[in-house]
């Protein structure tokens, strides 16, 4: 199994390290056939608060029916996320992993490029929830059910969350999904974490 997650400028770090360790646990000491390959437009990265990551492919490498599932953590509308996040090539990769029936999974914003590619429209989905609800209402403007009051939500293959604190049980649930819930619980326990 391979996931592509999927890096845009001003991405949040707390975001993104959950599914290299959630997976990474599961390939080291479960045995797991498992693997993260990380991706975006350039080859280092920019995340939010400048701190550069430099990813394994850049978006011309990706080759989509090599991929189990996509994942997309959010990020600062300050260091440039949404440049990314709504670019057309992005949009285009998301509905190939859709069309294809792949895993998508979000963290807080990383909602709002799966909604603005056409993917959520009358699906339950959820975003960042504070902020006056902002953020999530710009995801209902894009034809989402937007469930206010759910920490995590899945509608068929999609996920989507609240905010930076959800990203370990995104990233548990992903890969109980891919796997069986067994699974997932045993990984969660193995790192100290009490999934319900």
């Amino acid at each position: 199994m391979k996931i592509l997650l999927f890096c845009c400028k001003g991405f949040e770090m707390m975001e993104f390290a959950p599914f290299i360790d959630v997976m990474g646990w599961a390939k080291n000491d479960f045995g797991i056939s498992i693997e993260v390959v990380t991706a975006g437009f350039e080859k280092t990265v920019l995340s939010a608060f400048g701190i550069p990551i430099t990813v394994d492919q850049t978006f011309e490498e990706i080759v989509v029916d090599a991929y189990d599932a996509l994942v997309i953590p959010g990020g600062f509308e300050e260091y440039g996320f949404y440049e990314d996040a709504f670019n057309d090539r992005l949009m285009h990769l998301i509905r190939q992993f859709s069309e294809r029936g792949k895993w998508i999974a979000s963290v807080c914003v990383g909602a709002l490029p799966l909604g603005a590619s056409g993917i959520l429209r009358g699906r339950k989905a959820t975003t960042y929830h504070l902020g006056d609800g902002r953020r999530q209402k710009q995801l209902a403007s894009f034809g989402a059910n937007v469930i206010s009051d759910q920490e995590i939500v899945v509608d068929d293959h999609i996920i989507t969350s609240f905010c930076p604190e959800t990203a370990p049980g995104v990233a548990f649930k992903l890969l109980g999904l891919m796997t069986d819930e067994s699974t997932s619980h045993t990984v969660a326990a193995a790192m100290g974490f009490s999934l319900q």
